[in-house]
């Protein structure tokens, strides 16, 4: 299998590293040129919904200053039907202010009205206004209100008191919030065609202006930008407004009214000049990234450079003049001079330790006998030489229980004390292996039947041995035999298992042979009285 070479493996680290670094920059930049766009916007907004909410109080206030005169000069004269109208003319016409103005005597009767056809003189006003104004007597601005002509209204009003303090009446006017009026002309300049508007709310949450005509009068709940401007308060937010559209809100309230103006724009709107700003960005960063990745290369190569020599020159490590290769290769950092002399001083060793790690990679730790790799080893060698063998299987009877009884450390003294045992019964060329909890004796040109004899001489040998558990134990045994052609070793092993598992479930400490397949098994077992 191909492995990727070092020098490729750095240069795709460091372009990554410089990739990503490029990538979370300007990420950041992104991130932090959207929070400032969205913090301006917030803002510019509070700041432009605080200055015509500072705007309309002092239209109000100058609204209520104009009312206060003409009330002054109708302290004594209204008596006098022509003056009184020369002065409710005056008071609708001389601001534009509002769109009907009236003199109301203490009755409430009207005894002036502008425009003149609205037909009002001689009847008494019945609307909030009028009934405010008459019940407390004090320089007013109503809340909004529905007329009796369905106008959506407010109405600024000043009481009249004779020159002996007595009470006259009052003089006001009313603004229709749905028509053309002053407030409506300050207001309605400031559309923008990107989707951003603002709006003016009452006490009661109900839309007093819009720039849609349709929302005028509409109350809207559970906006939080609207609850908080009418309890006076003034500030930004980011809010969804009630059509569902992502804003940008600056509020202020009106202090002489209580009404709350919110400015607002659509963040889409708002961050609409981000991507071209982060696209000129990115083509001001392109120029610098060519230069940037070919000094990443040049540095990679320059790191791997001794790595790679010192690995292609490892590769050949048994060649005569490896060592004289390595020896030249310039290392000039730290790691890479370390890693030259390590690998000089260990050839000496390699030879050595290869042969001692080849023993021990096909022995067993524990016991000392060959492991699953070994039996594969010298099985492969006697199939090629076809040298007949027998196998013994021998298995602890109980072993779970002495782990459980003495635990593990003494479970492993039992398995080496069985390899003890089995050693001292084998031959210079048989094979002793360890397979878990299992030990396989492998006796080459033995035939099935001394292999039995040996197995069951190891069985009682074993079952009078005293043990690492202080006590004696017993053993299992299946025999079988290999004798060598096209039979199948593994199936050898097999009936040696199968042959094992039956001394088990025939009552443990018994040796069972496993016949050539046309015949039939021979089991041995201890003898009565033994």
């Amino acid at each position: 299998m191909h492995r990727i070479e070092l020098r490729w493996l750095i240069l795709l680290l460091m372009i990554a590293a410089a990739f990503l670094a490029c990538s979370i920059g300007f990420y950041a930049s992104y991130r932090t040129v959207r929070e400032q766009l969205m913090s301006q916007a917030l803002e510019a907004n509070r700041v432009y919904a605080a200055k015509l909410a500072q705007s309309a109080d002092t239209l109000f206030k100058a609204v209520q200053s104009e009312v206060a005169y003409s009330a002054s000069m109708l302290s004594d004269g209204l008596g006098d039907p022509a003056r009184v109208e020369a002065e409710v003319a005056r008071l609708q016409l001389q601001s534009n202010a509002f769109n009907a103005a009236y003199a109301v005597n203490a009755e409430g009767r009207i005894l002036a009205g502008m425009p003149r056809h609205t037909g009002l003189v001689g009847t008494v006003l019945e609307t909030e206004g009028a009934k405010a104004a008459l019940a407390q007597r004090r320089p007013l601005i109503s809340s909004p209100y529905i007329s009796a002509r369905n106008n959506l209204v407010v109405f600024i009003s000043h009481p009249i008191f004779g020159k002996d303090g007595s009470y006259q009446g009052y003089i006001g006017g009313s603004i229709y919030l749905a028509e053309t009026n002053i407030l409506h002309s300050m207001l309605g300049h400031h559309y923008y065609q990107d989707g951003s508007y603002l709006y003016v709310v009452d006490r009661q949450r109900r839309m007093i202006y819009h720039q849609d005509s349709l929302r005028v009068r509409e109350t809207v709940t559970g906006n939080p930008v609207i609850e908080a401007v009418i309890k006076g308060e003034e500030g930004a937010m980011r809010v969804t407004n009630s059509r569902g559209v992502d804003m940008l809100a600056g509020y202020a309230p009106v202090e002489s009214t209580g009404w709350g103006v919110v400015s607002q724009r659509p963040v889409e709107a708002t961050l609409q000049p981000l991507d071209g700003l982060m696209l000129e960005i990115l083509k001001r960063c392109l120029p610098f990234v060519v230069p940037l990745f070919l000094v990443i290369w040049w540095l990679s190569r320059l790191v791997v450079k001794p790595l790679h020599q010192l690995a292609i020159t490892a590769r050949h490590w048994d060649r005569a003049e490896s060592q004289e290769q390595i020896r030249q290769v310039r290392t000039w950092y730290f790691e890479a001079d370390q890693l030259k002399h390590a690998i000089l001083g260990g050839l000496g060793l390699l030879h050595e330790k290869l042969g001692r790690l080849n023993q021990e990679s096909i022995t067993d730790p524990l016991t000392g006998l060959a492991n699953r790799r070994g039996l594969h080893t010298v099985l492969a060698q006697w199939k090629a030489q076809e040298n007949p063998f027998s196998v013994v299987a021998v298995n602890i009877d109980n072993f779970k229980q002495v782990n459980e009884a003495h635990g593990q450390e003494v479970g492993d003294k039992v398995l080496q004390f069985l390899g003890t045992q089995m050693r001292s019964i084998s031959r210079s060329g048989d094979l002793l292996c360890r397979l878990g909890s299992k030990v396989l004796l492998l006796l080459p040109h033995t035939s099935l039947e001394e292999a039995g004899e040996i197995a069951e001489r190891l069985r009682l040998w074993t079952a009078y041995m005293e043990s690492p558990t202080g006590s004696f134990i017993t053993v299992s045994a299946g025999v079988a035999y290999w004798p060598g052609g096209s039979a199948s070793i593994a199936d050898t092993l097999k009936r040696a298992d199968d042959a094992l598992h039956q001394a088990k479930r025939e009552g443990r400490n018994r040796t069972v042979v496993s016949p050539p397949q046309e015949e039939e098994s021979v089991a041995t077992g201890p003898q009565e009285g033994v």
